[in-house]
């Protein structure tokens, strides 16, 4: 959520931002802003008038009370009761019109930063640069699925019977594996100076309206029927959530935490969920990391974040490329983002297995995050970004990893993960 200042002072420049990002349609909520806060203000300022001559007409009862002036004490006390009638209608219509105003603020998206790509959806999203050189071996690449089975690693066919499409039984050494790189994730992390956290794996709802637009929320997250409460989508939502309603000291910036946590997702939309396959699921495992920070520092720890992903699967020889998503992939609350793909030699392209945003003082702004220090007072800025979500992930280290008689190396990385192992060998 932008600042309403900014809606007052330069409607031309949200409106604009609106047409970068292909929303035209919500052009006309700038004026419902304007014109609602106008109606807002005024009933405001008649509040504070009423108020004001409240205090002096009680202190004007009073004196002609004491000057035994009864009558006209009593006009008075006429006018104050009708003040108080005029207050209590108007303290009533400043709340309706402050929960008008927050409802229409929260759907106009942020203003991205200038350096974002301008295109319509994904598919004009723009290579920013590869790292490691994609590799096509000259032996038959199989489906993910069916190099599991090799290891006798998954049952589709038994989560199904027990939960539906979308959902997994791993084992034996692929499940080893994908613990694996969730620990060497954390570890990974850690490394680099963030701390570790494990966080709730539900949020009340005013978490989630305060991370994620309504459109997204639909899509994305299962509610638990007859409580407050959804299931995480991914564990930056509880993670920011942590900071609700709190004022951060500017000189314990910046908060580093890097979390794990599974995450449950609707996947609602084009793209379904398959019935044969691990790459769009309904629940997974993810470590992640967020940052709170100084508004002058976002754009700089922006780059640290994404290059600590792209470090990691380095680590583990997978060759990865970045993708700057353009002006109409950006969720509303971003004001910049990257996706990291890694190379699929079955597919001979890159697939997305993590995202890095900037989302400026969006969340802060609605999660009411501030801080205070030499600065002066404001809203922290706040950034997340996938550091490895397997089991997605394993897809393209088992393809990457994979040798010509169906065996897997374990990168040396990893090696002390998977008890010292250098290679998975098959069982069929």
């Amino acid at each position: 959520m932008i600042d309403i200042k900014l809606v007052r002072e330069n409607p031309d420049l949200v409106k604009e931002n609106m047409k970068k990002k292909f929303q035209d349609h919500k052009l006309s909520l700038v004026d419902d802003i304007l014109n609602l806060d106008v109606e807002r203000r005024n009933a405001i300022n008649e509040v504070d008038e009423l108020r004001a001559s409240r205090n002096i007409l009680s202190k004007e009862i009073g004196q002609l009370m004491g000057q035994g002036k009864k009558e006209e004490a009593e006009e008075i006390k006429k006018q104050v009761q009708a003040n108080a009638e005029r207050l209590t209608e108007l303290e009533a219509l400043s709340r309706t019109l402050d929960e008008k105003v927050t409802a229409i603020m929260m759907q106009i998206p942020n203003i991205i930063d200038p350096s974002v790509p301008i295109g319509k959806d994904d598919s004009e999203n723009v290579e920013v640069e590869k790292y490691g050189e994609p590799v096509v071996p000259d032996f038959e690449i199989p489906y993910h699925i069916d190099i599991m089975k090799t290891f006798a690693g998954v049952d589709l066919e038994s989560s199904a019977k027990v939960a539906g499409n979308g959902f997994y039984y791993l084992m034996g050494d692929i499940a080893r594996l994908h613990s694996a790189l969730l620990s060497y994730a954390r570890d990974f992390m850690i490394d680099q100076g963030f701390t570790y956290c494990i966080p709730p794996y539900m949020i009340r709802s005013e978490v989630v309206q305060g991370v994620m637009s309504f459109a997204e929320m639909d899509a994305m997250m299962y509610k638990i029927e007859g409580e407050d409460l959804y299931l995480i989508g991914t564990s930056e939502h509880s993670m920011i959530g942590k900071y609700i309603d709190s004022i951060v000291e500017e000189e314990t910036l910046p908060h580093t935490l890097t979390s794990y946590s599974p995450c449950f997702r609707k996947e609602k939309g084009a793209h379904g969920i398959e019935e044969r396959g691990v790459y769009r699921i309904h629940q997974f495992e993810k470590q992640e990391m967020i940052v709170l920070c100084m508004p002058e520092d976002s754009m700089s720890w922006y780059n640290k974040m994404w290059q600590n992903t792209v470090d990691f699967f380095r680590t583990l020889d997978i060759p990865v490329r970045t993708l700057e998503c353009c002006s109409g992939d950006l969720a509303d609350l971003k004001v910049k983002s990257v996706d990291i793909e890694a190379w699929s030699p079955r597919q001979q392209k890159y697939f997305e297995v993590g995202s890095c945003s900037n989302l400026g003082d969006a969340q802060a702004r609605r999660l009411k995050i501030r801080r205070k220090g030499d600065s002066g007072k404001g809203f922290v800025h706040t950034l997340n970004n996938t550091v490895v979500a397997p089991p997605r992930m394993l897809i393209s280290f088992l393809e990457n990893n994979l040798q010509a008689d169906g065996s897997v190396l374990i990168p040396k990385a990893l090696q002390g993960y998977m008890g010292n192992k250098e290679k998975m060998i098959p069982k069929k």
